[in-house]
C-alpha cells in the first residue's frame, strides 16, 4: 500500500501560481503599437524658414483710416459725413480702393441696426476691391 504524504494535486487544492499567457499577450500588443506608432510620433516636417539678414528695416507707414459709421435707420456716415445713397458709397470705396496704400475700413454699426444695411455696405467694399476692413466698437455688444 502506498501513502501519500504532503499535498500533490488533489482536487480541493488551489493553484497559487500566476497565470502567465494575458500578461504576455498584453505586453506583445503594446509592443506591437509602440512599433507601429513610434515612427509617426517621430515624423518632422521640414520647413525652409528665411534666413536672416542685415539689412535695415523699413519704416511702416501708418494707413489712412476710413471711419464708416452704420446708424439704426440704416443711414450711412463716412468719416463723420452723411452719406446720400449706395451710389455715392460705392464711389468712395472705388476712389479708397484705387489708393496707394489701400486705407483701412472701420466700420461701426449701431448695435440696433439691421444686419441687411451692414451686408449691403461689405458687399459694396468687396465688389470695389477694398481689402483692408474690420469692424471696431463691439464692445457695445457684450451683454
Amino acid at each position: 500500500m502506498s501513502m501519500s504524504v504532503g499535498s500533490s494535486g488533489g482536487e480541493d487544492d488551489s493553484m497559487m501560481d500566476i497565470n502567465m499567457t494575458p500578461l504576455i499577450d498584453v505586453l506583445l500588443v503594446l509592443l506591437i503599437y509602440l512599433i507601429i506608432n513610434l515612427p509617426v510620433a517621430t515624423h518632422a516636417v521640414k520647413l525652409d524658414m528665411p534666413r536672416p539678414t542685415n539689412q535695415p528695416k523699413t519704416e511702416l507707414v501708418e494707413p489712412v483710416v476710413i471711419d464708416l459709421e452704420i446708424d439704426f435707420d440704416g443711414s450711412y456716415y463716412w468719416n463723420g459725413t452723411p452719406v446720400a445713397d449706395m451710389a455715392t458709397l460705392d464711389r468712395y470705396f472705388r476712389d479708397s480702393a484705387r489708393q496707394d496704400p489701400q486705407p483701412e475700413l472701420h466700420i461701426k454699426p449701431n448695435p440696433r441696426v439691421r444686419y441687411d444695411y451692414v451686408a449691403k455696405a461689405l458687399a459694396s467694399a468687396q465688389r470695389n476691391q477694398l481689402l483692408r476692413m474690420g469692424f471696431v466698437g463691439n464692445e457695445a455688444y457684450i451683454e
